[in-house]
């Protein structure tokens, strides 16, 4: 792992950093600290993030090395030109507004990968092949994030017109809609992600705390509850993220376990660079906690920096340094986590989009 873009140290934080939270969940953990291996040691070799390798790339695809990229190693799964046929994905560059591209992403239980192409108003689902399975028709024009509930329901946040989220079933068939308006939750524009949870549909607010809007087959919640944070893919946490100093590379997360509604952990991570914008806080199914922050280094070179925490007390057991997205397109997520481990990262080039998996390790 490159030096610049190493951690510096990671230590499990005292009462004071709890009291940043602001959630009557949170109590003082205990003080514990550990050190990442030194850059370049013999131990830092072995315990340094490192990607997946990388295979031969397809034929026709975007080539991010020849768009400036400089990373390489991770999988490619597949790849997409600009277009509005099954096998690409749309781009809008409009001479006024902003330029957008696939919004968002998401990836089922059986490993399919699924993208919000709402320029061409549809979702197309990808095959663990890498292949084009199917294009679902939405016409919501302005949809922005999207995700696969375990049983396969489809939900999908439009926070401009419908102001809603839209529940489909796994054919594309609409089955449903969970009004954003509410208790809870008083502009649309505030809602900053949709999670479900088991049946139940949530939406985040503000990065904070999570709304139930109802549940996967339409009906909405009798009472809007709410929740301190992302539930955990293997159901036993609720988890948050921030960053404390960016100019100094501090960031954290934090878990409350679930059955007993108090604080696990809350982790802080240092890193070697001026931290810009969180971009992933998720798990996998076995609870494995995936971390994303774009950062910029001390030579001003931006990556955007992943760190995995196992979820008994965070402490870290790997990483991966992704490359950044820098063309103008607008999009809303670019990262999802895989149920069996590893994240899919979208990177987009003047040829269309290419998605690759990248493990920490």
């Amino acid at each position: 792992m490159d030096r610049r873009w190493a951690a510096a140290g990671v230590m499990v934080l005292a009462f004071g950093i709890a009291a940043v939270l602001g959630k009557r969940y949170a109590e003082k953990p205990s003080l514990e600290e550990t050190r990442s291996p030194v850059p370049g040691s013999a131990a830092a070799s072995v315990a340094s993030p490192r990607p997946r390798p990388n295979p031969a790339p397809q034929a026709g695809a975007p080539d991010a090395a020849a768009e400036g990229g400089t990373h390489a190693g991770p999988e490619t799964l597949f790849s997409a030109a600009w277009g509005g046929d099954l096998n690409q994905l749309g781009r809008d560059r409009p001479t006024e507004g902003n330029p957008e591209g696939p919004m968002s992403l998401a990836v089922d239980r059986n490993g399919r990968v699924l993208v919000l192409d709402q320029v061409n108003n549809r979702i197309v689902r990808y095959g663990a092949d890498g292949k084009p399975e199917r294009a679902l028709p939405t016409e919501l024009r302005t949809a922005q994030d999207m995700t696969v509930a375990p049983d396969g329901t489809l939900a999908v946040l439009e926070r401009v017109h419908d102001k809603a989220v839209v529940l489909f079933d796994d054919a594309g068939r609409q089955i449903g809609e969970l009004p954003l308006l509410g208790e809870g939750i008083e502009e649309p524009g505030h809602v900053t992600g949709i999670f479900v949870d088991g049946k139940d549909v949530y939406a985040e607010r503000e990065h904070g705390a999570l709304v139930k809007l109802g549940d996967t087959t339409g009906k909405p919640a009798g009472t809007r509850a709410e929740i301190p944070g992302r539930p955990s893919g293997d159901g036993q946490l609720y988890l948050s993220a921030g960053i404390i100093q960016a100019q100094a590379g501090r960031a954290y997360v934090s878990a409350i376990d679930r059955a007993k509604m108090e604080n696990r952990f809350t982790r802080e991570l240092r890193f070697e660079a001026v931290l810009d914008v969180i971009l992933l806080l998720d798990s996998d199914r076995a609870g494995v906690i995936y971390f994303a922050v774009q950062g910029r280094s001390p030579s001003g070179e931006e990556a955007v920096l992943l760190t995995c925490l196992e979820p008994s007390r965070g402490q870290t057991i790997g990483g991966a340094v992704l490359p950044v997205n820098t063309l103008p397109e607008e999009t809303f997520r670019d990262l999802a986590v895989l149920d069996e481990g590893g994240v899919v990262h979208a990177l987009r080039s003047e040829a269309g989009t290419t998605y690759q998996r990248y493990d920490c390790q």
